[in-house]
């Protein structure tokens, strides 16, 4: 595989894969073959990420919200999730890729768990690149449960309500250790962050395609990294060519 000709290719990527639905209902379909499709799609990019350099990919596999859609469906949605895992663990072991599973893990259902639990532990020491499956996940949930972990630190004594800094906080969000994503791409032609990745996204750039998440492979992966590396990213100050035309 040629390397790619960039001046920079982004450290972390995350990805909203959306538009599974959409996919099958434009061709006629049940919903389900979307999702099956879909599966399909997550090993391109993981596979695109690690030929690009990319250390860290996210997929924001299974919101908080998902629960609220019909049992049939969130049925096949989990039972995916178990196929993925089961079918493609080794394989991933095998090129050192890491899973993290970040989202609240208290209340899932026993036969998910463990999966996700395995799949951590498996992994655990590879060092290739880093893939963050955020199931079970929303942004608020997220931030609200760091905050009780702070507070409890503070009333704990090990914590000095003083010492409370964005990064006090930040330590104690489920990507604690992972550097905050690059850029987030979404799919399917929606451009709103839908609770993903909330805290992590202060300096994030974001780059919608309107590919459906089925349809997604190499090409869209190189395209958004195109994308991002013509981006003039100042973190709040003054870019190079800013600073010279007035200094």
């Amino acid at each position: 595989m040629a390397k790619l000709d960039l001046p920079i290719i982004p450290q972390h990527v995350a990805i909203i894969m959306d538009g599974n639905g959409r996919w099958a209902k434009q061709r006629g379909l049940p919903r389900t073959i979307g999702h099956n499709k879909g599966v399909e799609a997550v090993r391109q990019a993981v596979r695109a990420a690690g030929e690009c350099g990319v250390k860290c990919l996210t997929l924001f596999a299974f919101s908080s919200e998902n629960w609220s859609r019909p049992e049939a469906e969130i049925e096949d949605l989990l039972g995916l999730l178990r196929r993925f895992i089961r079918r493609d663990l080794a394989d991933l072991h095998r090129e050192n890729i890491r899973i993290r599973i970040i989202g609240e893990r208290q209340k899932l259902r026993s036969d998910i768990l463990p999966l996700l639990l395995e799949a951590e532990e498996t992994t655990r020491n590879n060092t290739a690149m880093t893939l963050i499956i955020a199931f079970n996940y929303g942004a608020r949930d997220e931030i609200t449960r760091a905050a009780i972990r702070l507070v409890k630190d503070v009333q704990a004594g090990l914590v000095d309500p003083q010492d409370i800094t964005p990064d006090a906080l930040g330590s104690r969000l489920d990507t604690a250790g992972i550097p905050d994503p690059d850029l987030i791409i979404r799919t399917s032609g929606e451009e709103r962050l839908s609770n993903f990745l909330l805290w992590q996204a202060a300096y994030s750039e974001f780059v919608f395609l309107p590919c459906y998440w089925p349809d997604f492979d190499r090409q869209h992966f190189v395209e958004a990294l195109r994308i991002f590396a013509a981006r003039d990213r100042r973190f709040g100050g003054l870019s190079d060519a800013t600073t010279a035309v007035v200094v």
